[in-house]
């Protein structure tokens, strides 16, 4: 399978440059990527808003090394939260972090990123929105779901992201299908160790249905990721069966792919939620999409063999 080696190259300097080199590379990146700066992404914020679609911003990069880089990266958030200020969309346009950002990995990383994802949680609060708090691989969640846990006690609000692939998750999903709660659910993006996470594509749709269960059946708020026209008709009828109405979950889809359907579930009167990156550091984002699906990669190479 390919996916296992495209995660691996995601880490590897040498294959970074290599991409970065290839000719056709920015065609590839401009699908994935909104643009490298807010003046770029903000445009795009308001045409998603005027076709009835919602966004969640993530400003990409992870390779932080230094405090000084993850003081940059909380800084890169309250720029963007003094924008969308502006546009007075409130939760239709939140917000997704990587801790790795906030300076989780570091010495002192949990405290690190604490404190640095804080002040952007109480910003986005203060313009009417919110945070939902990504997951990386399996050795940072327990340190995201404190962090989660801390900041929910001033703000609620904040959300949080689980992987149908792992098989913790199904505990993790019973204990936060509480009342208040905003949970997304995606299959997962990173390579992990089969002692961690199921590696057969059908045992891990069939997690991501019983994830998708226990969240409808909870008091929460599902946000379900997910592209699989079928784990979304499922989706939809576990919502009915729950009693649930369009506007207590939510779809949310990567921009630049299938974009007809956001249009579409929209259309019908759910909440359909743009996940949009942007920024300078691409690279490990665009590599965990090409991974994600063959198509993303037989896209990028022919743009590679037609030079873009």
């Amino acid at each position: 399978m390919l996916g296992p080696v495209i995660l691996a190259a995601s880490r590897s300097d040498k294959m970074r440059r290599f991409v970065s080199a290839a000719p056709g590379t920015k065609q590839v990146v401009d699908r994935f990527i909104a643009g490298e700066s807010v003046d770029q992404v903000v445009p795009i914020v308001e045409d998603a808003a005027d076709k009835g679609l919602e966004v969640t911003l993530d400003v990409v990069g992870e390779d932080i090394t230094t405090p000084a880089q993850a003081e940059a990266a909380r800084d890169a958030y309250l720029e963007l939260i003094e924008r969308l200020k502006a546009l007075d969309l409130g939760t239709r346009a939140e917000m997704s972090v990587k801790l790795s950002m906030f300076g989780q990995a570091l010495e002192n990383g949990h405290e690190l990123a604490l404190a640095n994802v804080r002040p952007v949680v109480q910003a986005a609060a203060a313009i009417g929105t919110t945070v939902t708090l990504d997951a990386e691989d399996h050795t940072t969640l327990d340190s995201m779901f404190a962090i989660h846990e801390e900041l929910r006690k001033d703000f609620p609000q904040t959300g949080c992201v689980i992987q149908s692939y792992l098989f913790r998750t199904e505990d993790d999903a019973r204990r936060l299908a509480a009342a208040g709660s905003r949970v997304r659910i995606v299959k997962g993006a990173y390579k992990e160790p089969a002692s961690v996470a199921y590696q057969d594509k059908a045992e891990i749709d069939k997690a991501y249905v019983r994830i998708t269960r226990i969240l409808m059946e909870g008091e929460g708020y599902p946000m379900i990721g997910s592209h699989d026209p079928r784990l979304i008709a499922i989706a939809q009828e576990l919502g009915r069966q729950s009693g649930r109405k369009l506007d207590e979950y939510e779809f949310q889809m990567l921009y630049g792919i299938r974009s007809d359907e956001h249009i579409r579930l929209a259309a019908e009167g759910h909440r359909m939620r743009v996940y949009t990156a942007y920024g300078t550091d691409w690279y490990g984002y665009f590599m965990r999409r090409l991974a994600e699906k063959p198509a993303n990669l037989l896209f990028f190479g022919r743009s590679i063999l037609t030079k873009g």
